[in-house]
């Protein structure tokens, strides 16, 4: 299954987080499966989204989305996101 990674900076994390969780409502029929949000210990409005999607073409749709960038507009994102579209390759036991 793919994965996004998503990294971006958010003008205030305790105002985007809500929003974030709120879109999940759009993201889980678009065909994501849930993953993890992270933040950078160095700068904390400095924010990892890694997501696994269904299918690749419904999560490369859902990333151009007009809805997507309308939530990250509303929730504050401050720069343009750096977007990879990934597969696993390994899982390392340690």
């Amino acid at each position: 299954m793919p994965w996004i990674l998503v990294r971006h900076k958010v003008h205030d994390f305790a105002k985007w987080k809500p929003i974030f969780d709120e879109h999940a409502m759009q993201r889980e029929p678009a065909g994501c499966k849930g993953g993890y949000v992270l933040r950078s210990i160095d700068d904390p409005i400095e924010v990892i989204i890694l997501l696994e999607w269904d299918e690749l073409q419904r999560a490369r749709d859902f990333v151009a989305s007009h809805d997507l960038r309308e939530a990250m507009e509303r929730a504050g994102v401050v720069d343009k996101p750096d977007v990879f579209f990934l597969e696993l390759a390994d899982e390392p036991t340690a």
